[in-house]
């Protein structure tokens, strides 16, 4: 089977870490797999080594099929316009680039990751499943998943909430595009697939749920001088410190000032108080200066950008992993903290609560309550032996629930569902 993926950035992130493990196990399978996205920049880092490293080894047949034949390099694929904002004259180029390039490959299956490569994506193959007029083409089974909602928060000033309305409704009506043109919609927590049926996205039928993949062993197994003793000693934290960690880009509706808000009182009155913050992005210099304004430049290790194989060490350090993200499809961070035997606190958005389960794998926040938050944290502080039973069944719940092996062998039934209605007609 051909399969071709498309991201909108191949940024470090949460979909772009699934789509190219997918790609990966995919490729092991005996596919033939092409990875398509846009122009990569920023300070976010990229995941394009980690795609080049796995065709090395397919070069030097070190990757190897279940058959124990060497698999297929990934088909690596730059589409020049596409991008993450909206450009009506980029857009329309984006949109011929990626028609040329799937009748290119002829691939069997189409499947699109985020909101713009997902838009595009899908229109491009569903046109030319529809109106090739060559009687050669054999169509494509086209599948979207849904990584997070591209919904932002209606909030801020009068001006800025009837902005925001008006780009969420352009974005809904976007997707209830895209919908039309697509066989099957993967939603990586079931709470995305409430909140798109509620929109008007779709029809139920369309929708099936494959959790996001992780590379379990890696969390649940620490290497030599990975273990949290290690770690702890590497980034300078000592016995008695309780290091409140957070792996987000260093962005808008990551959190990071709402934890600064919530227990900046706490930092200063607790000398064992630490802030580990595991990620970069562009509001980098402006959340260190606030730290720095606050007298905390001593109780905060900001590492900067971290390689995925090094995040599971940084989280073994970790006593709590807080995430009040504003907004999340699955936050992976939240079972790979689980699977090191971190417990979590996180705002009760999306599906987070798949993963992280009030009272039983951690304590879930509603968004934006900075006092909840606090106190939360301030519970897992007092509450050693109740975190560590919380953290003992997220494991076990997320070794089983989030493996790659069990995403990868979904998205197979997801794709012949696609082919077979595709071909049907």
């Amino acid at each position: 089977m051909t399969i071709l993926h498309i991201s909108t950035r191949l940024i470090l992130g949460g979909s772009q870490e699934n789509t190219v493990l997918s790609c990966e196990g995919q490729a092991r399978l005996g596919h033939r797999v092409h990875l398509a996205f846009g122009p990569i920049y920023g300070p976010e880092g990229s995941l394009l080594s980690r795609v080049q490293a796995f065709n090395a080894r397919c070069a030097t047949r070190e990757e190897r099929t279940i058959a124990r034949e060497p698999c297929a390099p990934i088909g690596v694929h730059e589409v020049p316009d596409l991008c993450r904002e909206v450009s009506p004259s980029r857009d329309r180029r984006c949109l011929a680039q990626l028609r040329e390039l799937i009748e290119r490959l002829e691939p069997d299956v189409v499947h699109t990751h985020s909101s713009k490569a997902g838009i595009l994506g899908r229109i491009a193959a569903w046109k030319l499943n529809t109106s090739n007029p060559d009687r050669s083409w054999r169509p494509c089974g086209i599948v979207h998943t849904i990584h997070g909602p591209p919904f932002m928060p209606v909030e801020g000033s009068l001006v800025r909430r009837v902005k925001l309305r008006a780009i969420n409704l352009v974005y809904t009506l976007a997707e209830r595009r895209a919908a039309r043109s697509c066989h099957v919609i993967a939603s990586v927590a079931d709470a995305m697939t409430r909140q798109f049926l509620a929109r008007g996205i779709g029809r139920p039928e369309q929708y099936v749920t494959v959790f996001s993949g992780m590379e379990v062993e890696r969390y649940l197994h620490a290497a030599q001088g990975e273990d949290r003793e290690s770690m702890r000693r590497a980034l300078g934290f000592g016995d008695d410190d309780f290091v409140i960690g957070t792996v987000a880009r260093l962005a808008e509706h990551k959190g990071h000032d709402d934890i600064l808000d919530a227990i900046t009182g706490e930092l200063k009155s607790h000398p064992n108080w630490k802030l580990l913050w595991v990620g970069d992005g562009w509001w980098r210099d402006r959340l260190l200066a606030r730290v720095a304004g606050e007298g905390l430049a001593a109780r905060v290790v900001a590492t900067g950008l971290v390689p995925s194989e090094r995040v599971p060490a940084h989280m073994r350090a970790m006593d709590v992993l807080v995430h009040p993200s504003y907004r999340e499809g699955l936050p992976r961070t939240v079972p790979q903290a689980l699977l090191c035997a971190v417990p979590v606190v996180a705002y009760d958005v999306d599906g987070t609560r798949e993963a992280c389960i009030d009272g039983q794998t951690g304590r879930l926040v509603s968004l934006s309550d900075r006092n909840r938050l606090r106190e939360s944290i301030a519970w897992m502080y007092d509450h050693p032996r109740e975190r560590a039973d919380m953290a003992a069944r997220g494991r076990t719940m997320c070794a089983d629930r989030f493996s790659t092996h069990r995403m990868i062998a979904h998205l197979e039934e997801v794709y012949e569902r696609a082919v077979r209605t595709a071909r049907a007609k």
